[in-house]
């Protein structure tokens, strides 16, 4: 029986990507996505699919107890990969909206990886992959909500790994910088829900941000589409040894590098000049 791999956030981009390019690969995907029309798509495209809110504990629960349905009881792998960006700044930004993006990109991964954890210690083998950022490693301006949470979950997660040493439960960090997804698109959409850019300080650089986010082709001269992510992705699952941390993308890894050489003040620097 192939070994079966529970993926977040699959109804477009890396996770979607990922269910496509694991399941050619031998593994037994289940995908997962919050809204039924993404569910429906994904299983019309060929992939067993089942709906996970990562907002709402009861939708994690049925939608894990779905999965295991379809694995018979078994799980290996967890690709902790759904998530989105909330723009603005700290100051503008409504304590309801930090509140929404703490719940989908670290509580929901929270709750779902506490009722995964039981399956694998007692199998003694297990891999949970974490989908965080190069805004893990680095803050940028208007990205505070994002980077918060991919903070968190950096140390969530290297925590997580001294806790299941010598369990067979093996944790790895996925870390891409500028991937072509509709993650700008969604992201455009909650600035415009929460921030109120008429009354703000800061409405130039809104103005800045908003032209990066409804800018046509790629973000950036560095961007690589979602297919990057895939050969870490498999190593985290298949090694034996699988890495702590899968830099992915030239920013991250030298702003990874970066973070180590400079000082705070040479980095706030830096990081100022790139802009919102």
């Amino acid at each position: 029986m192939s070994r079966s791999v529970l993926i977040t956030g699959c109804s477009s981009g890396i996770g979607q990507c990922a269910a496509h390019y694991l399941q050619q690969q031998g593994f037994h995907v289940i995908a997962s996505a919050r809204h039924e029309q993404d569910v429906a798509q994904l299983k019309q495209d060929g992939l067993p699919a089942v709906r996970l809110d990562l907002t709402d504990d009861a939708s994690i629960e049925r939608g894990l107890e779905q999965a295991l349905a379809l694995t018979d009881g078994e799980l290996y792998g967890l690709f902790n990969n759904g998530a989105y960006g909330q723009p603005g700044a700290l100051e503008d930004l409504p304590t309801a909206a930090l509140r929404e993006q703490f719940n989908t990109n670290l509580f929901g991964t929270h709750h779902l990886t506490r009722l995964v954890l039981p399956l694998m210690l007692n199998a003694g083998e297990g891999r949970i992959i974490q989908n965080s950022s190069v805004l893990g490693l680095v803050a940028m301006q208007y990205r505070g909500a994002y980077n918060a949470t991919k903070f968190a979950l950096e140390g969530y997660t290297d925590t997580l790994r001294l806790e299941l040493a010598g369990t067979g439960v093996h944790v790895s960090l996925l870390e891409p910088g500028p991937i072509e997804t509709r993650f700008r698109a969604n992201a455009k959409t909650a600035f415009l829900r929460h921030i109120d850019m008429a009354h703000s300080r800061h409405r130039q650089g809104y103005e800045q941000t908003l032209a990066r986010l409804e800018k046509p082709g790629p973000s950036s001269r560095y961007s690589l589409g979602p297919e990057a992510c895939l050969p870490p992705l498999l190593h985290a699952l298949t090694s034996a040894n699988p890495n702590i941390r899968y830099p992915v993308t030239r920013p991250t890894k030298m702003l990874g590098w970066l973070r180590r050489l400079l000082s705070d003040r040479a980095l706030d620097r830096m990081m100022l000049k790139a802009g919102g």
